[in-house]
């Protein structure tokens, strides 16, 4: 009835599916947990542990094959229609998290996204940017997510049909970090699948340091340059995209990338100081965009 899909890389899982195990035992429904590891070099020793519980497989692939190459992977392996996508550095909030899926199963939704949480305790001053960010633009309530159901929804935590996957893959093109969520849902709100919002949050547990989150961003910003350039991402589906070409048509495009240049510096040692702003960090992913776009 329900297969538990944990894409893998260099995390350790085991007490993520131990939870995730005992809460669908309790459901007394067939089910599967299946981890493919994306050829990590840490904690394999570690996941393997979870092939010792009845029906959870981890397995290390020979290679790495990307972000949405395994979640495709994981799709087709999984034996049951109803699929339940989870990142590996998640946890869930309730001991019912299980079981509010099963019961929404039976609503036969076909795409439904449970929520995101970060914990509420302040983390160490290099971990600011990504925990405040996490809080203010991913750990949304319910009621503000179901105002723009595509555009809030996320892979971490997700139940799908399996048929809905195998028609509308994830986009390989993408190996890198960045964005792949946002081009999933596009695609699926564009076919006129619907989405569903309720209230069944997992934990982000996994926090970069400023440093690192500044650096993905960037990476993901090329993510987000190439699918507009594939017209696969247009500025009905990014406030990037949409400002970029705000600034154009006003003709405003290259004074904000002088200005941005000049003060490129400061705003990156905001963001990894103690006060990060994400008002300086709207503007530092909007400047490094045009950045990438004028090459």
């Amino acid at each position: 009835m329900l297969s538990v899909l944990i894409p893998v890389y260099n995390y350790n899982i085991f007490t993520l599916v131990e939870t995730i195990y005992k809460q669908t035992l309790e459901c007394n429904i067939p089910f599967e947990i299946i981890c493919l590891d994306d050829a990590s070099q840490e904690f394999t020793i570690e996941n393997q542990r979870i092939n010792q519980f009845q029906n959870c497989f981890f397995t290390i692939l020979e290679k790495n094959i990307g972000r949405s190459a395994i979640r495709n992977l994981l799709a087709k392996k999984a034996v049951y229609e109803n699929q339940l996508f989870l990142d590996a550095d998640v946890i869930s909030v309730h001991d019912n998290f299980i079981s509010n899926y099963i019961s929404e199963i039976k609503n036969n939704k076909k795409v439904i996204f449970g929520g995101l949480l970060y914990e509420t305790k302040k983390p160490s001053k290099e971990l600011l940017l990504r925990w405040i960010y996490g809080r203010e633009r991913e750990a949304l309530p319910l009621s503000q997510r179901i105002q723009n159901p595509s555009q809030t929804a996320l892979v971490s935590n997700l139940l799908i049909k399996k048929e809905i996957v195998l028609r509308f893959p994830f986009d390989e093109t993408l190996t890198q970090y960045g964005y792949e969520d946002l081009l999933f849902f596009a695609v699926l709100k564009s076919n006129q699948i619907e989405i569903a919002h309720i209230e069944n949050p997992v934990f982000h547990l996994n926090l970069e340091t400023s440093a690192l989150f500044l650096s993905k961003t960037k990476t993901a910003l090329e993510n987000l340059a190439f699918l507009n350039y594939s017209n696969k991402i247009s500025l009905n589906e990014s406030r990037i995209i949409a400002s970029f070409e705000l600034l154009k048509t006003i003709k405003m495009l290259a004074v904000f990338s002088f200005i941005f240049r000049k003060l490129e510096s400061k705003i990156e040692r905001n963001l990894v100081s103690e006060q990060p702003s994400l008002f300086l960090f709207d503007i530092y992913k909007l400047g490094y965009y045009c950045f990438l776009k004028s090459k």
